[in-house]
């Protein structure tokens, strides 16, 4: 499962994904930082034909990957560190050098977090108390991220690969746990945004019910290993149903809804 991030380069914005667990940027992205053209497509293309051998390798260096744009999930051309550092080679910019070391630095940072996990959690953490969340929302946002992990790689280990797989399946715990899908989820917070993350802006219990409806599920599923996409659906909903009668019983303590509009809007705003 690829996970999008952005990162900035001197103020510009490249993309970046996770994909067989390494980074991989979005071509146009790091060519628009380092030209003053416009039209990185219209440049790739010149580009290519400038230097032969890296048009005769460009299958080889590029892949393309679902990254999350403005409008959605797109798919995008994307090369990973080796890749970008062959394609720079071919950009006469004195804008390369800097990149070339910011680019050497992301890339050694995720070495470093491959070889340490808690690494990377530091640096999510850094990432979300600047902007503005609680830290102790944010240790429950942290471990929810790890059990997702946890069920996304057991339903892997289930055969499962296709993003509209997982959410049929993450679908079928959020309704059987909170009587909503994602997107409904998403509607009721007002998250108008394709490519807003609806679990940071989730309240606390929300995070709290979300990780006890995945967490059994993984456990479920780990136990009986479903052999088949309609079985790891049943599952899933079995999981989610845990999850489920611990919110209302949870409601009928509180006298309230554990669903809540509240998100996280204004402090993104703030950030902004």
């Amino acid at each position: 499962m690829e996970s999008t991030k952005f990162a900035l380069f001197k103020g510009r914005k490249i993309r970046k994904t996770i994909h067989n667990n390494e980074w991989w940027f979005v071509v146009e992205d790091v060519v628009l930082a380092l030209i003053d053209s416009t039209d990185p497509k219209q440049y790739i293309q010149r580009m290519k034909q400038r230097d032969p051998e890296l048009a005769k390798g460009w299958v080889q260096i590029v892949h393309t990957l679902l990254v999350d744009t403005a409008g959605g999930l797109q798919r995008m051309i994307c090369a990973n560190t080796e890749g970008i550092f062959r394609i720079i080679q071919s950009i006469p910019s004195p804008k390369a050098e800097p990149f070339k070391r910011w680019l050497a630095k992301v890339g050694y940072e995720r070495v470093q977090e491959i070889e340490n996990p808690e690494l990377a959690q530091e640096r999510m953490k850094q990432l979300y108390e600047q902007k503005g969340y609680p830290k102790d929302w944010i240790d429950k946002r942290l471990r929810g991220i790890a059990i997702r992990q946890n069920l996304t790689d057991e339903w892997k280990d289930r055969g499962i690969e296709t993003e509209s797989d997982y959410a049929i399946l993450t679908a079928e715990i959020s309704k059987a746990a909170f009587g909503i899908t994602p997107s409904e989820y998403k509607e009721l917070k007002g998250l108008t945004r394709k490519n807003d993350n609806l679990r940071d802006h989730m309240t606390d219990l929300e995070l709290i019910f979300t990780m006890l409806g995945e967490k059994v599920t993984t456990e479920i599923s780990h136990k009986e290993k479903p052999d088949t996409f309609k079985k790891s659906k049943k599952v899933a909903r079995r999981g989610g149903s845990v999850a489920g009668i611990a919110r209302k019983e949870t409601e009928k303590e509180l006298g309230r809804s554990i669903v809540s509009k509240q998100n996280y809007l204004p402090i993104n705003n703030k950030t902004k």
